[in-house]
Order: structure tokens, then sequence, then C-alpha cells
């Protein structure tokens, strides 16, 4: 059994669930039922042997351990699966045991069971994606115009809104979720092909009831079974990696916005075991840590995709843990960020403070962009290292040190000699950006 001191961080108590051995043998089990009743329905097999496989499914239990146990010979948990299926139904009607599984292969029920489990953790997925759009979007609004300094390279740069910032992680956020949210509903497609993916055994019904089993499961019936064809899943694989980096990338800014020297936003937050003081980016090193873990898993699944012929040996088999682990890793990211967004404090003062502490020097390009046109580009810049260095050495504002220029107070008006420093003045496109970012997240 997995252990959730080690795994704990790496989902979540509902993905656990729709993961879980439980819930794993009532996929198989749907499936079953809703292949006997199919054959049925079309004269394969007697409907009494489809009524009593949908009456030991609905009430009899499959020991899942066991199942598990024995697996590790048979190479498949589908041979003792149906095995146990086909025991308990002939304890019921020992005529009836004989059509369970009618026609099908192990990858047709283990595939299906497992596509039913993307359905339910899609929905996991989606509602949690919600919080994190409500959240964001929230933020975006009500700092419109807080204004922060941009950073790039770790160091100072040009003004920025927060507003913006926020806007950027909702439009990256939601752009990853509609590609993955378009992969889940592509991988929900019913596996059904029997020995070599013919329906060989089925004969000229055979169709119908790929039809009908896919109806009752309400997934797609898919033109042909997809056993070594594992494109669609490839695609869910690494749309969830791309859509948790965003989201890691995301949790990766809260926890520098968070640091002492920072101080401009703070999560809840977790406290330490042995300093008091502290308040820990709990929530957005969950996030990071499952970030970091999605590149390897989806490169798994990825070089699990050359598989052989009509059945893989051993490609189809690493899949499933892997895919449950990267669906699961998505889930724990984006429960956990869309925590700390919900609950974000952001801190307007300290991100004004921040940039008086540049002494306006974050302002050096829109001095240049103001002399360049009227004395040219090498006695713009020359204006502007002056500039610097008089703030550098008297610790003033670069507003100052240009005011006790003269060749500033030639090239550049009262005006803007008196706003050079004011954020405001130099935010550029981005209110325009964050309102089209936000649209573009609808």
């Amino acid at each position: 059994m997995p252990s959730w001191l080690i795994d704990g961080l790496g989902t979540t108590d509902a993905l656990a669930d729709v993961f879980s051995d439980a819930s794993l043998v009532r996929g198989m089990l749907a499936f079953e039922t809703a292949l006997a009743a199919a054959e049925a329905m079309n004269g394969l097999i007697p409907r009494r042997a489809a009524e009593s496989i949908a009456a030991v499914a609905a009430q009899r239990a499959i020991d899942a351990t066991a199942v598990a146990r024995d697996a590790r010979e048979s190479g498949t948990i589908a041979i003792p699966f149906v095995k146990a299926l086909t025991d308990q139904v002939g304890e019921v009607d020992a005529e009836s045991a004989q059509f369970v599984h009618w026609g099908a292969t192990s990858q047709d029920v283990v595939d299906t069971a497992m596509v039913l489990a993307l359905v339910q953790a899609r929905a996991v997925l989606a509602a949690d994606h919600e919080r994190l759009v409500a959240a964001l979007r929230v933020l975006s609004d009500r700092h419109a115009r807080t204004v922060m300094l941009g950073r790039t390279l770790l160091q100072p740069a040009p003004p920025i809104t927060f507003g913006l910032k926020a806007a950027r992680w909702l439009a990256a956020a939601a752009r990853g979720w509609n590609r993955a949210n378009t992969a889940f509903k592509d991988a929900a497609a019913l596996q059904f092909g029997g020995a070599s993916g013919t329906l060989a055994a089925l004969g000229p019904r055979s169709s119908e009831v790929a039809r009908a089993v896919a109806y009752a499961l309400q997934i797609e019936n898919p033109p042909a079974p997809w056993h070594t064809d594992r494109d669609r899943l490839a695609a869910l694989a690494t749309a969830l990696a791309v859509y948790t980096g965003t989201l890691g990338k995301i949790a990766r800014d809260i926890a520098l916005l968070m640091q002492h020297e920072v101080s401009e936003a703070a999560e809840p937050g977790g406290g330490s075991s042995t300093m008091p003081h502290k308040r820990n980016p709990a929530s957005c090193a969950i996030a990071i840590a499952g970030a970091t873990r999605m590149p390897g898993l989806a490169a798994a699944f990825l070089g699990a995709m050359t598989q052989e012929h009509e059945r893989a040996a051993g490609g189809w088999h690493s899949e499933w843990p892997t895919l449950a682990a990267i669906v699961q890793g998505a889930g724990a990211v984006l429960r956990a960020l869309a925590g700390a967004l919900e609950h974000l404090e952001v801190f307007p003062d300290r991100m004004r403070d921040n940039i008086a502490r540049t002494n306006g020097a974050i302002f050096a390009e829109r001095v240049v962009m103001l002399a360049l046109p009227r004395a040219g580009k090498a006695a713009a810049r020359a204006l502007v290292d002056a500039a610097l260095e008089r703030v550098r050495r008297d610790r003033v504002t670069l507003g100052a040190a240009l005011a006790s220029l003269p060749d500033a107070t030639r090239l550049l008006t009262h005006d803007e000699l008196r706003s050079i420093d004011v954020p405001e003045e130099y935010l550029g496109a981005a209110e325009e950006m964050r309102v089209a970012l936000l649209e573009s997240a609808t």
C-alpha cells in the first residue's frame, strides 16, 4: 500500500480516493457489467448471465489486495480480477460464470477502468482550477493600480502593477488548463478490442456491443481500440506537466515576494519546528515540489510510448502508475496554490517602499527615451550615466540628480524632471495588457 507519509504531499484526499483500490475495482466492475449487458442485448450471451454478473458486481466485494498480489505472477491485475469475479458469479449461478469478460482482453478492462478514473479526476481538478481563477481575478482587479517593482534576473526593473502580474498568472494558468481539459476529454475513450484488437470473438455484432458499452459508461466510443496507441494519454501527461509548471512558477513568485527582505505579499504559510518567528511559504513549497517532480514523470510516460505491435510488453504496464502520479501531483499543486491565492495578503505600501529604495535608478530607461530624440543616443546615455553616478555616490533620487545637471535641465522639461521618479508615470500599457489578459482567460 502507498505510504501517506511519503505520498501525502503528492495528492489530495479527493484524488487519492479516485485512484484508490476501491475506486479502480468499481471501474473494472462497471466495465464488466456494461459489457455483459451490451452482449446480452445483442444476443451474444444469455440475459440471465448479464443479470447475474450485474448483481454480483453490485453486491459482492473483490479483494483488491489479493488481486494485486496475484498480479505479480500474471503481469496484469485483470487476470486475477476476472478470476475473482468469475468465481463469485459462479457461486450464484455456475452457468452464467462462463460469460464473465466474454470476448474482452485484459487491457480492455484495465484501461477502461483507468479512463473512468480520469473522468472523475478531471472534475476534481476543474473545481480547484475555478477556485484559482476566481482568486487571481479578484487579486488582479483589486490591485490594478498597485505599483511594484518589475524584476528581471532577480534585479529591480521598471515598475509594473501587481494587477498585471496576477493577470499574467491567470492567463497562463487558463491556457494550461484549457490544454489539459481538452486532453482529459480526448482521453475519455473506451478501450475495447479483444485479443488482438479486432473484436473477432464477438462476430458481426461487435460494433453494436462497443457502442452500447461506451454509452453505458458515458465515454467516447473510438473507431478502434488504442491498445498500443497511447497518444491521447501522452497528450494528457504533457499538458498536465505544462500546466503544473505554470502553477509552480506562480508559487515560486509568491515565495520570493514573501522573503523578509522583500515582504510584498504573503500566503497563510506554516510555522517552523524550531523558529517561532517564521512564516514559511508552506503551500508554495508543496506546489513547487510537485512542479519539480512533474517533468520526470512526464518523460517517463513519453518513454513508454514505443510499444510493440498490438500489445506492449512492459510499456503499458509502466504507464498507469506514472499517469496516476501525474494527475494526483497536478491536483496537489493546484489545491495548494488555490488555497494560497485565496488567502494571499498583498502589501502595497511595501511595494512602493521597495520602488523608493532604488532612488529612482529603475527609471534610467525613461530618461534615455526622453533625451535620445533631443540629443542623440550618445548624449542621452552620458546624461543617464552621470545621473546614476550621483544617485550611487550621494544617495539622492534620480530626479534630484538630474535636476543638478545642466544638460538634464536643458534636455528635459520641468514637468518631466518633476515626475521622473513617479511610478505611475511609467507604466506604459500595463492596464491595457491586464484587461486583455483577463479577457483572454474567460
